[in-house]
């Protein structure tokens, strides 16, 4: 009795102990947090992929007749000119076959002229009338068929000719040999299809990156756009060049499908050459003295109990409080709210910005989102502005806002970067397809970054996002200011698990999407 006694009450006092840890220890939990600053600078949005490094004109020399290699006189790296004799074959038998058509057309004159005096001899027995009609016209037939046949003749000596001249190699154009693939002796066969002796590469001056890009990121490339690379050889320089083309055919491996984009490039220096790999970076947005954050701070969803709940009751995401329940106009698209979940801008329809306080009225509202503004301007620029420095950034926030209540205009195609010698020995007679033109929306999603507020609590502040480089994205807002500190991350003391997950509103937070198999990094 007694030990069932002591069983039961220490099976009591466990059960008190883990409720204490679970409903209480959780309570007097200590957070630690990782701040950072809001900053002012430029955000540059690429697009990487690999390609390879490629002369921009390279063309295989090969022959059109067989027999053997006699001579060469062009080797690895050796410099040409266009019409320089760079190899010859053996023409023992070619020449023969030229001496052998020479004679099949001496004779095919001989039978000509032979049918010519048959006819002619016909023809005046016939007038004569001692011959009949088929004989004139049997002799006739015999001409006709005698002189087809030295035409016949006469081809068969030009073709043999013909061959014989093709025993010479001659380059075809000005460049580089950067590939030989004959020696001499070797016999080359070319029934079938031309062997190739040579290969010569145009102007190693000029040259080209084909980079292989991912269909998720080719809506992003367009002709003119800037792009930098780096080839192992050189691992501290960087080359820079500009997308001359995008290719159209598509190129399947694995199950997906990449695109070849054609990025010029210039060599002075020789240092690239062709074959080398290129790890490119094809710069597809730019956002110039922008305020940006780290994209942990978009990524942050903190515990319940750490968030200021009074901020947010009676809040959708990114409207008012609104007991009406109406919240088509506040939620839509076009809207945007500030920290307190009120209305910063609504449209009037006619493209015209408006500034509303609670309910779309109120001229106290609007005079306080006024002076609001131009206090976050006057402190963002250390209070140092006069007051037409201050009317014109004003100005300049007022028209950026209008800009994206508008849909974006159509960008028309740049002009077309010339390629140089892409097109060596093509004649350009049709027009060249362009593709659309990738236009960046710099405030074209929404996120939500948290601050600490006096109440140490946390604070949501919604933001209108744009470009992003993958470490920083950029953000909108007048209710933070470049230096302010926002929250990266919520840790527990004394645990190592950290409650940080990603936010359900930002998808990462980025506010547009930027990225694929083979995009921004």
């Amino acid at each position: 009795m007694k030990k069932t006694v002591i069983i039961s009450g220490a099976a009591v006092v466990v059960l008190a102990a883990a409720v204490y840890f679970i409903f209480l220890g959780s309570s007097t939990r200590k957070y630690e947090y990782r701040f950072d600053k809001i900053t002012k600078g430029d955000i540059a949005a690429v697009v990487n992929a690999t390609g390879a490094i490629g002369a921009v004109t390279q063309v295989d020399v090969g022959t059109q007749v067989s027999g053997i290699v006699s001579k060469l006189y062009a080797d690895f790296n050796s410099v040409v000119k266009e019409g320089q004799i760079i190899a010859q074959i053996d023409s023992t038998f070619l020449v023969q076959a030229v001496k052998d058509a020479e004679a099949n057309l001496d004779r095919a004159r001989a039978q000509l002229a032979d049918a010519k005096r048959a006819v002619d001899r016909e023809k005046i027995m016939l007038e004569k009338g001692l011959d009949p009609q088929v004989m004139y016209d049997a002799a006739l037939t015999a001409f006709e068929s005698s002189s087809a046949s030295m035409k016949q003749a006469q081809a068969t000596l030009d073709r043999a000719k013909i061959n014989l001249t093709y025993a010479t190699i001659y380059a075809p154009i000005d460049g580089v040999v950067i590939n030989r693939q004959a020696n001499i002796g070797q016999t080359v066969a070319a029934s079938f299809s031309s062997p190739t002796l040579y290969t010569i590469a145009n102007d190693l001056h000029k040259m080209q990156v084909l980079a292989t890009i991912d269909e998720s990121d080719i809506g992003m490339i367009t002709i003119g756009q800037q792009a930098t690379f780096t080839v192992d050889a050189y691992p501290e320089q960087k080359f820079s060049g500009t997308v001359s083309q995008i290719r159209l055919a598509p190129v399947t491996v694995q199950n997906v499908v990449n695109y070849s984009v054609v990025v010029a490039v210039s060599n002075e220096e020789l240092k690239l050459m062709p074959g080398m790999t290129a790890n490119v970076k094809i710069q597809v947005a730019n956002a110039p003295d922008v305020m940006k954050v780290p994209n942990m701070a978009l990524r942050l969803q903190p515990p319940n109990d750490l968030i200021d709940t009074t901020k947010m009751q009676g809040q959708g995401p990114w409207g008012k409080n609104n007991p009406s329940g109406d919240t088509s106009h506040r939620n839509g698209p076009g809207a945007q709210t500030n920290g307190r979940g009120e209305d910063r801008r609504s449209g009037d329809g006619s493209g015209r910005m408006q500034m509303t306080g609670q309910g779309g009225s109120g001229g106290g509202d609007r005079r306080q989102m006024f002076q609001k503004m131009r206090d976050s301007i006057q402190a963002a620029h250390g209070g140092k502005l006069s007051d037409e420095e201050l009317r014109a950034e004003m100005g300049k926030m007022f028209g950026r806002m209008q800009e994206n209540r508008q849909p974006a205009p159509v960008a028309k195609a740049p002009a077309r970067v010339s390629t140089g010698a892409t097109k060596f020995g093509i004649t350009q007679m049709f027009p060249e397809y362009q593709k659309s033109v990738y236009v960046v929306q710099h405030d074209a999603g929404r996120a939500r970054i948290w601050i600490l507020n006096s109440k140490g609590k946390l604070e949501p502040v919604f933001v209108r996002t744009g470009v992003t480089d993958g470490r920083f994205t950029e953000i909108s807002t007048s209710e933070l200011k470049p230096g302010d500190q926002v929250v990266l991350g919520v840790s527990v003391i004394g645990e190592t698990v950290t409650e940080q997950a990603r936010s359900p509103l930002t998808g990462g937070g980025q506010g547009q999407r930027m990225g694929g198999g083979g995009g921004f990094r």
